[in-house]
């Protein structure tokens, strides 16, 4: 089967298996940042989200969303590149990634997220455009290249400010969250070269389904609004985790 027959056609059809992925891994991230006001109000002992379980929860769940993005832009596009929908698509992310940047610096300048989950993805996707046609096998090999690059890359040519979003520096960037190309884009390339062998082995034509049932659907929702429920979901926790301290002490 080709890869034109076995992608279902992103105008038309969802595939609930995906949303439902993406719902595990909103309540994943929920669960962490949870854990990261509690410390931040003082609840739990200082580190507790940045060591050990709560921290790999964390490299986990920001995996998981580049991975799952990597095969997006490969449903989407991998039947040829929707250039008005890539646009407004990139538009969105750079908005709410411009958003974080600013709310984050408003309430924390000292360490204002000015590359994180959101930044990652736009230029991923960018990045990922110049790759989308090579071999699956080719793109999974480019991706273990960039998970190592780090190890051996790194130069006091990347200090500069301006260079942080490689990931390529001798420093280290005091921020809440950063997810530099190098080694981040390495889960997107690993999601488009998985998406790119399950479309050859026909997986999203099985998966494909415009009416799951409501049990499914149900699941399935917070997967469909990934970008609203990321946007809201720190306000609301920090204003209730806030209000909560402000009422006990």
């Amino acid at each position: 089967m080709s890869e034109a027959t076995s992608i279902p056609r992103p105008r038309t059809m969802r595939i609930p298996a995906l949303d439902i992925v993406r719902s595990l891994a909103l309540c994943m991230m929920v669960v962490f940042h949870f854990v990261f006001d509690l410390e931040m109000f003082g609840h739990v002992p200082p580190s507790t989200a940045t060591t050990g379980f709560w921290r790999a929860l964390a490299v986990t769940t920001a995996g998981s969303f580049l991975f799952l993005a990597g095969v997006s832009l490969y449903l989407a596009h991998g039947e040829g590149i929707r250039w008005r929908a890539f646009g407004r698509r990139l538009a969105i992310l750079l908005a709410a990634a411009l958003a974080v940047t600013i709310g984050t610096y408003l309430v924390f300048p000292q360490a204002f997220v000015f590359f994180g989950i959101l930044h990652s993805i736009a230029l991923c996707s960018l990045l990922g455009l110049a790759v989308l046609r090579l071999p699956a096998l080719l793109i999974a090999a480019l991706a273990i290249v960039v998970f190592y690059a780090p190890d051996y890359a790194t130069s006091d040519l990347f200090n500069a400010r301006i260079w942080w979003w490689t990931g390529l520096q001798n420093v280290t960037p005091t921020t809440m969250d950063y997810e530099p190309i190098f080694p981040w884009f390495a889960p997107f390339l690993a999601g488009l070269a998985a998406a790119k062998a399950a479309a050859a082995m026909g997986l999203w034509a099985r998966l494909g389904n415009d009416t799951p049932p409501r049990t499914l659907r149900v699941v399935a929702w917070p997967g469909q609004h990934s970008l609203i429920i990321y946007l809201l979901h720190q306000p609301v926790l920090i204003g209730l985790v806030g209000g909560v301290t402000f009422l006990i002490r």
